[in-house]
């Protein structure tokens, strides 16, 4: 297992919880952390780009508190993840405050961050890349990242097409920096699976819109429970990537999930995420092909510890065979 120094010791299962637009807020990532796991959310979500602050100090504050009255207890450090793409015109102020509140993890997506991993670990902290294929991920890793997100078929919101089992034995064949998986991680099962697949940390989004402390609307948590995988659409129309979304969702807006025309990558702006009228935003939900596995909305504690449980019990299972 690579892991880090800096979550040595912090984690109760080798989870990240993906940072989700809209979706996650400090509520959902300080609870992620407390129970053991690393929590994220993407800078974007902060609005107007003041309350970025307010929110890094938040969840600091409130895992410091935590840890002196729990002192037994796993504590995990947060992420942030930030947009590195030309239409994103807050990406030097966020990654400022990044840098000025050091911030342990920054996730990075799309374009290579050599001027962020350069900013981050120059007070010690970590930078993780997603990436959906060999090519990307040697971009990556020679620009001096730590550690490689592989999205692959089946993640929520923007998403890979290749299969985990492909993805992950190339990247560990040729890298020795942590790699996580990504798509479809929604039970202590497939964390399990991802570990012996060769991946240090296992990444699971959708999982974490149905709990109590996730900003997604109510509607939203409802049609995660009553989705299953074929239900997934993956299409570019929305922001200009491939992406996979409820197509409860889709059909709602008025359109028709089994007949999207494509977008195109030359309409990406993720200046538009901050209006709150943007409909690829506000009333298309991404989620992951894992939302069959999920049945209830509970407080993330209790999804954590059920997911704890899954894990451990797939490896006695593993183990007796």
């Amino acid at each position: 297992m690579v892991l880090p120094p800096l979550l040595a010791g912090k984690l109760r299962l080798p989870l990240i919880g993906a940072p989700m637009f809209i979706v996650s807020g400090p509520e959902l990532v300080a609870a992620q952390c407390k129970a053991g796991i690393v929590g994220s959310f993407p800078a974007l979500n902060a609005r107007p780009q003041e309350v970025l602050v307010e929110w890094i100090r938040q969840i600091k504050n409130d895992l410091a508190a935590y840890a002196e009255a729990n002192p037994d207890e796993p504590v995990a450090p947060f992420a942030v993840n930030q947009i590195v793409h030309p239409s994103n015109p807050r990406l030097q102020a966020d990654m400022e405050v990044c840098v000025a509140e050091q911030v342990p993890i920054i996730i990075t997506s799309l374009s290579p961050p050599r001027d962020i991993v350069q900013a981050v670990h120059s007070y010690g902290g970590l930078v993780f890349h997603d990436v959906i294929n060999l090519r990307h991920a040697r971009k990556a890793v020679s620009q001096g990242v730590d550690g490689i997100i592989a999205v692959c078929a089946g993640a929520g919101g923007h998403a890979g097409t290749l299969s985990p089992f492909a993805l992950i034995g190339e990247l560990r064949k040729e890298f020795d920096c942590t790699v996580i998986l990504s798509g479809a991680i929604s039970r202590g099962d497939d964390i399990l699976a991802a570990r012996a697949m060769g991946a240090d940390l296992a990444y699971s989004g959708t999982r974490f819109i149905a709990t109590e402390e996730a900003r997604a609307v109510p509607d939203y948590k409802e049609m995660i429970l009553e989705s299953t995988a074929s239900d997934i659409v993956n299409s570019s129309l929305f922001t200009g990537v491939k992406g996979n979304y409820l197509g409860g969702s889709i059909a709602r807006a008025g359109m028709d999930p089994g007949n999207l025309p494509e977008g195109s990558k030359d309409d990406m702006d993720f200046g538009k995420a901050t209006a709150a009228d943007a409909k690829a935003w506000k009333d298309i939900w991404g989620a992951g092909q894992g939302v069959g596995n999920i049945h209830d909305i509970p407080a993330t504690r209790d999804v954590v510890l059920r997911l704890e449980q899954e894990y451990r019990d797939a490896l006695a299972r593993v183990n007796a065979a």
